[in-house]
């Protein structure tokens, strides 16, 4: 399953990679609880809606890929800029391996996205 969401910000490659550390997820994604341990820019732990889990960040072309190793469902997102089909905005693409799920977990997903929109908009 996939999900998308845009927002209405403009930025480059390089600051997103300056300012998308796994550290500061939780400034601009309320679905990120808390991080409480990192491991210099790329990796760490934290709370999410979802529970306790591991995240690591790969830097991307127009931005930055972010994956939860050790989800069940192989939760990965991306944070771009510069690509159809916005290339003057942020993408926030947000992947799960599972072709059907739980409505609840759908809809937290959902809420995810959602909360990255508002987070960048607010407070990049």
């Amino acid at each position: 399953m996939e999900f998308f969401e845009t927002a209405n910000i403009k930025t480059d490659e390089s600051t997103i990679h300056q300012r998308l550390t796994v550290g500061a997820l939780a400034d601009y994604c309320a679905s990120v609880e808390e991080v409480y341990e990192t491991d210099g820019d790329n990796a760490g732990r934290g709370f999410m809606v979802w529970g306790d889990f591991r995240i690591e960040r790969q830097l991307i072309k127009g931005g930055a890929r972010f994956s939860l190793p050790e989800c069940p469902n192989m939760l990965a997102w991306t944070v771009t800029t510069g690509y159809p089909p916005a290339e003057d905005k942020v993408v926030i693409h947000c992947t799960i391996a599972r072709k059907e799920q739980d409505p609840d977990f759908v809809e937290s997903l959902e809420d995810f996205m959602a909360d990255w929109k508002k987070g960048l908009e607010a407070n990049w």
